[in-house]
């Protein structure tokens, strides 16, 4: 098994390599706006995944993978030629479903921009609830007494706390088995 690190760089080599091609030695009229986004090879070095984009409709796309599935050979000719490696892989070209997948997202993002923009609208002029600051402070009528009631409540709690730590209890069971 070869590692991984020489696959990525052989796929690189291939997106490469096959761009080039594409660019300068094949002149087939149906291939249109073709990118080649991304390649990637198994780990046997046998097969390779290139993936493109075409600019245009879906009957451009559809000309230009008729016109890539055509190129293969040369393509994969040019590949061994340039890559050197003791097995050329075979090509398979697959369309890129980046655009589609961005074009969703900016759909997405732009009904959220929406529904903020409308309650954004709706919520100009209004006031909250309650008041701007709900909390007690020093200053306010009647701080003092709550402050003593919870401070009166916290040493009844500390005191039943402290009962219930150092009191002898009747579940013990040393106790009651020293009692026996």
């Amino acid at each position: 098994m070869t590692d991984n690190a020489r696959a990525r760089k052989l796929a690189d080599r291939i997106q490469v390599v096959v761009a080039e091609t594409l660019d300068r030695r094949i002149k087939d009229p149906r291939l249109g706006f073709v990118t080649i986004t991304d390649a990637r090879v198994t780990g046997d070095l046998r097969e390779a995944t290139v993936f493109y984009t075409v600019y245009g409709d879906d009957e451009e796309r559809a000309a230009s993978a008729a016109a890539l599935e055509s190129a293969k050979g040369v393509l994969r000719s040019e590949v061994g030629r340039q890559t050197g490696v003791r097995f050329t892989p075979t090509l398979a070209f697959v369309p890129d479903a980046l655009p589609d997948n961005a074009r969703t997202i900016e759909d997405l993002l732009d009904k959220a921009r929406a529904k903020d923009a409308e309650v954004r609208e709706v919520s100009t002029g209004k006031t909250y609830a309650g008041d701007a600051d709900p909390y007690r402070k020093p200053d306010d009528e009647g701080y003092e007494e709550d402050a003593a009631e919870v401070t009166g409540a916290e040493a009844a709690g500390a005191a039943g706390a402290a009962g219930r730590a150092g009191g002898d209890d009747d579940t013990d069971d040393t106790d009651g088995a020293a009692a026996k």
